[in-house]
């Protein structure tokens, strides 16, 4: 890009499924001068997936704070870069806040490339319509995680929740015991070969799960409070 004015790409990725790219996406990344990258080696298979040989540094929660001012500095020298995490849109539950909001306090143009959500994909698949909320990744300790979800349960709205394989079982028996017995979706490996939908209440899936072995990377849907 031949502009004089830096700008920052927030670039939508692949959650799974590498053709899940738009044709911007990859005309931005191909253009762009420099790509910061939540996982490298992650991005380094896509960029080659596509036959792209692009600069790339990494950006992710370790080093984002000292990584910042070093990428702003390039972009007020007139550096096109985009910005990318391992999978889906930069920011839900990603690195990328500090650089976006340093930039757009710099005066840093700032551009939106959309792209495949983990969130929006399990709730085309939910069944489920109507308002939500997205709240991420619940806290590792139980106390935590039910005081948060105390915090929710009086939300008519769906609740959307990711969640990690080695804490499913137990963030869904906390849900069943504060939120009680809800219709809930688990939405596994999104986009990939081994996709799967689980439904039924907080308990059957509970009962469902108590004996498989859980792998992946999981979106949960939570019915809101019913009136």
């Amino acid at each position: 890009m031949s502009a004089t004015q830096g700008k920052l790409y927030i670039v939508g990725t692949p959650i799974g499924n590498m053709e899940d790219i738009t044709l911007r996406a990859l005309r931005v990344l191909q253009e762009a001068d420099l790509i910061a990258a939540e996982d490298t080696r992650h991005t380094g298979v896509l960029l080659a997936r596509h036959g792209l040989k692009k600069p790339f540094v990494s950006y992710h929660e370790f080093n984002e704070a000292r990584r910042t001012p070093e990428l702003l500095v390039q972009l007020q020298q007139g550096r096109q870069i985009a910005l990318v995490s391992d999978a889906g849109m930069p920011t839900l539950s990603d690195p990328g806040q500090r650089l976006i909001r340093a930039a757009i306090g710099a005066g840093i143009v700032v551009e939106v490339v959309p792209g495949v959500s983990a969130v929006t994909a399990a709730l085309a698949g939910s069944g489920l319509g109507g308002p939500f909320l997205f709240f991420g990744f619940l806290p590792h300790k139980s106390g935590q995680r039910r005081a948060s979800l105390t915090r929710l349960a009086p939300l008519p709205c769906t609740l959307v929740f990711f969640e990690s394989p080695y804490r499913l079982l137990k963030s869904l028996g906390d849900m069943r015991d504060v939120l009680g017995n809800r219709g809930v979706i688990v939405a596994r490996e999104l986009t990939k070969k081994f996709e799967e939908f689980l439904r039924g209440d907080l308990e059957s899936i509970l009962k469902k799960l108590e004996n498989r072995s859980i792998k992946g990377e999981i979106t949960v849907i939570v019915e809101g409070r019913q009136e």
